[in-house]
C-alpha cells in the first residue's frame, strides 16, 4: 500500500514536469514561429535609428501640362544628440552660421532624445548655409533633404490653389481639400546604433521615399493669365473695392479660369490677413446679381411659353407702380413702345417686372431654385456659399416684382455662370468641377478622373436657342454692345447691382457686371466678370465689366482656336461708336484714286512709284474706321 502511493505521487510528478516542458517548448514555438517577426521588430528597434527623408508633394498641373505648383529640393538640419561629442562647440559652430541665439542651438543639442529636428530656425535652408554646415563634418549633426513648396506664377490662381504650411501640409485651397492626395510618404536612411546611440560602422540602409499624387486641373494656363491681367488692368483703372471673374466650359462645368482681387502670394502667405487670403471671391462671394439674373426670368417666360420675343409688346413709361413700390427703368422717360427682344436688349425693369408678373410667384421660383440657386453648386473648392432666396410664403407682389430683374435675391458667381450656362447650353444644369484627374506621380497616368456630371434638364433646346438669340441681340443692339467681336457672334448680358448696407440700398456704390459667350450659336466659352464699387468712371455693366470680358473673349479666341461662325451679326452703332469697316482693294490704283477709295482711314504710303503694288491691310480685312492702311507704291 505504501509502495503504491509513492508510485502514484511519481507519476503525478512525472506528468507535471512532462507538461512543463511541453509549455516550454510550447512558448519557444510561439517566439520563434508565431510572434518572431514583432519580437525581431522590437528588437530591431532597440538598435535601429531612422533619418527621415520627405517624398516631394504632388505637382498640380493646369489642363495642358503647365505647372502651377512645384517644389525645390531643400534642406534640414537634425541633430543626434547621443552623437555630438563636444554640444558646446556644435552649438556655437552652427549658432554662428544660422545667425540663432546659441542658447536655443545648445538645448537643441542637448535634449534628451533618439534625435532632433532644429526647428524652425534649422528648416528648409538654402545650399549656400548647408554647404558651410557640412564642411565642418560635425559628429551627430545631419543634414536631410526636404522639399519645400514652391508657385511659379506666385499670385496666380492663389484663392484657389490654396498654400502649405512649413511642414509641407495643405493649409488652404486645393492643397487642403486634395491634401491626403498630394502628400508623400517619408523615406529614410537607416542605420543600426550601440546603447549609448552611436552609430555603428557598415550598418547603413536607404529606403527611398514615395512622392505624392499629382493634380491636373481643368485651368487653361493662357486663359487664367488673360482674366487675371484683365482683373488687374481694372483694379488699375478703376481702383475698385473687389473684383472678380470666372471663365467656364458651358457644355461640361468645367472651369477653365478663375480668379478674384485682392490676391495674395501664396509663397509669403505669412505677410497677409486670413481675411485677405481666405476670400475665394468666385465661390464665396453673395450679391444681388442685378439684371444678369434676367435671363433666368426670361428663360422661365419662354419655357412656360407666357412670351413672344418678336410679337409681345411692353409700353415702358418710365417707371412702373407695385403695390407701395414705384420701380423705376434707368432710363428717364422710359422706352416706350417695344417688344419684348427690345425689352431684354434695353435691361428694361419696368419690362421685366411685366414678365415675371406673367409667370407668377410659385413657377418663377420653382425655376430659379432648378437652375441651382439657393444651394451649392457642389464645386470641389473649399469655402462656397448658397445664396439667400426668399422664402415662398415671403414673396408678396414688390418681391416677386424686385426678383424678375434681380434684385432681393443672393446669388454666387459660381451659381451665376453655372444656371447661365444652362440656359444657354441646351437646357442642362452641369455641376462645376475644377480638377481634372488624380495622376500617379512617376509616368503621370491617370489613376482618377472626374466625371462631367449632369444634375438635370432644365429647359429645352428649343427654349435655350431662343434665350441665346436674344442675348446675341443684347451686344448687338443693346446694352452689351461694347462687348461686340467682330466677325464672331457674341451673346451676353449687363448688371449692375446696388449694394446693401445696413439694411439700405447704398448710393452710388454698385456692383456691374457682364456675362458674355462665344460663338452665340454653338458656346464654348462662357466669361463672368464682377467689378465692386468701380471709382471715376459711371457705374454701369456695359462701361466697366463687358469691355473687361470682350479682352478675355478676344483672348479665348485665339487660345481656343474657335474659328469665326457663318452669319455673324453686324452690330447696331451709336454716334459715338467707332464703326467696323471692310478694307477694300486698291491694289494697281494710282495714289490719287487709292486715297480716294481709302477716305475712312489713315493712308501711310512708301516708295516712288505710280502705283500700288502691295496693301496691308489686305482686301477684305475688317478695321475700324480711322485706323491705318499701309501702302507700297512700285
Amino acid at each position: 500500500m505504501f509502495y503504491k502511493k509513492i508510485h502514484i505521487r511519481i507519476n503525478i510528478v512525472f506528468i507535471g514536469i512532462a507538461f512543463l516542458f511541453l509549455l516550454i517548448i510550447g512558448k519557444v514555438f510561439y517566439i520563434q514561429v508565431i510572434d518572431y517577426d514583432k519580437l525581431s521588430s522590437l528588437a530591431d528597434s532597440l538598435w535601429s535609428r531612422n533619418l527621415p527623408i520627405e517624398g516631394d508633394r504632388g505637382k498640380i498641373y493646369d489642363r495642358n501640362g503647365v505647372v502651377l505648383a512645384d517644389n525645390e529640393t531643400t534642406v534640414s538640419l537634425v541633430f543626434i544628440p547621443n552623437q555630438i561629442k563636444d554640444k558646446e562647440d556644435v552649438a556655437k559652430k552652427i549658432s554662428d552660421i544660422l545667425g540663432t541665439d546659441y542658447e536655443d542651438m545648445l538645448a537643441h543639442a542637448s535634449k534628451r532624445t533618439v534625435m532632433e529636428r532644429v526647428h524652425p530656425e534649422g528648416r528648409r535652408l538654402s545650399y549656400e548655409i548647408a554647404d558651410k554646415i557640412n564642411e565642418l563634418h560635425l559628429d551627430g549633426v545631419y543634414l536631410l533633404k526636404e522639399s519645400k513648396r514652391i508657385y511659379p506664377y506666385d499670385t496666380l490662381m492663389a484663392h484657389t490653389l490654396g498654400f502649405v504650411g512649413i511642414d509641407n501640409q495643405g493649409l488652404s485651397g486645393l492643397e487642403l481639400i486634395y491634401d491626403n492626395f498630394l502628400t508623400g510618404a517619408y523615406g529614410a536612411i537607416k542605420y543600426l546604433s550601440d546603447a549609448k546611440g552611436k552609430k555603428l560602422e557598415l550598418t547603413e540602409s536607404y529606403v527611398q521615399p514615395q512622392d505624392g499624387m499629382n493634380l491636373t486641373l481643368t485651368i487653361n494656363y493662357e486663359l487664367q493669365a488673360s482674366l487675371e491681367r484683365e482683373l488687374d488692368n481694372a483694379v488699375s483703372r478703376y481702383n475698385p473695392d473687389q473684383a472678380l471673374g470666372i471663365a467656364m466650359d458651358p457644355k461640361t462645368g468645367e472651369i477653365l479660369a478663375l480668379a478674384s482681387r485682392p490676391a495674395f502670394s501664396a509663397s509669403n502667405y505669412q505677410d497677409y490677413s486670413l481675411e485677405e487670403i481666405n476670400r475665394n471671391l468666385p465661390i464665396w462671394m453673395t450679391y444681388e446679381p442685378g439684371s444678369t439674373f434676367k435671363i433666368i426670368t426670361l428663360a422661365t417666360a419662354l419655357e412656360e411659353k407666357l412670351i413672344d420675343l418678336e410679337k409681345d409688346t411692353y409700353f415702358d413709361a418710365g417707371s412702373v407702380q407695385v403695390e407701395n413700390a414705384r420701380i423705376k427703368c434707368w432710363k428717364h422717360g422710359g422706352h416706350g413702345a417695344q417688344s419684348i427682344l427690345n425689352v431684354v436688349e434695353n435691361s428694361c425693369n419696368p419690362g421685366f417686372v411685366y414678365i415675371g408678373q406673367k409667370i407668377g410667384k410659385e413657377t418663377l421660383f420653382k425655376y430659379i431654385r432648378n437652375f441651382g440657386f439657393g444651394s451649392k453648386t457642389g464645386v470641389d473648392l473649399n469655402g462656397e456659399a448658397s445664396g439667400i432666396l426668399f422664402s415662398l410664403d415671403r414673396v408678396g407682389p414688390v418681391e416677386l416684382a424686385t426678383t424678375s430683374f434681380g434684385q432681393g435675391v443672393s446669388v454666387t458667381p459660381i451659381q451665376q455662370i453655372t444656371a447661365v450656362s444652362a440656359a444657354i447650353n441646351g437646357g442642362t444644369l452641369y455641376q462645376p468641377y475644377i480638377v481634372k484627374s488624380i495622376n500617379e506621380p512617376e509616368t503621370n497616368t491617370v489613376i482618377k478622373e472626374t466625371k462631367v456630371t449632369p444634375k438635370r434638364k432644365v429647359i429645352s433646346e428649343e427654349t435655350s436657342e431662343k434665350v441665346r438669340y436674344a442675348l446675341e441681340s443684347v451686344v448687338t443692339n443693346g446694352t452689351g454692345r461694347p462687348a461686340f467681336i467682330d466677325g464672331y457672334r457674341v451673346g451676353g448680358k449687363t448688371g449692375t447691382a446696388q449694394k446693401v448696407k445696413d439694411g439700405r440700398y447704398m448710393v452710388g456704390n454698385y456692383i456691374v457686371s457682364f456675362i458674355g459667350f462665344l460663338p452665340a450659336n454653338d458656346p464654348q466659352i462662357v466669361v463672368y466678370i464682377a467689378v465692386d464699387n468701380a471709382k471715376g468712371v459711371v457705374q454701369y455693366g456695359g462701361t466697366v465689366a463687358a469691355p473687361i470680358a470682350r479682352t478675355v473673349l478676344l483672348d479665348a479666341i485665339d487660345i481656343l482656336n474657335i474659328e469665326p461662325p457663318e452669319g455673324a451679326s453686324e452690330k447696331k452703332y451709336n454716334y459715338t461708336d467707332k464703326k467696323y469697316v471692310t478694307v477694300p482693294n486698291v491694289t494697281g490704283m494710282d495714289i490719287k484714286e487709292a486715297m480716294l477709295n481709302l477716305k475712312n482711314f489713315k493712308v501711310e504710303y512708301t516708295g516712288s512709284g505710280e502705283k500700288v503694288t502691295y496693301q496691308s491691310p489686305t482686301e477684305g480685312s475688317r478695321i475700324l474706321e480711322g485706323e491705318t492702311v499701309r501702302l507700297f507704291m512700285s
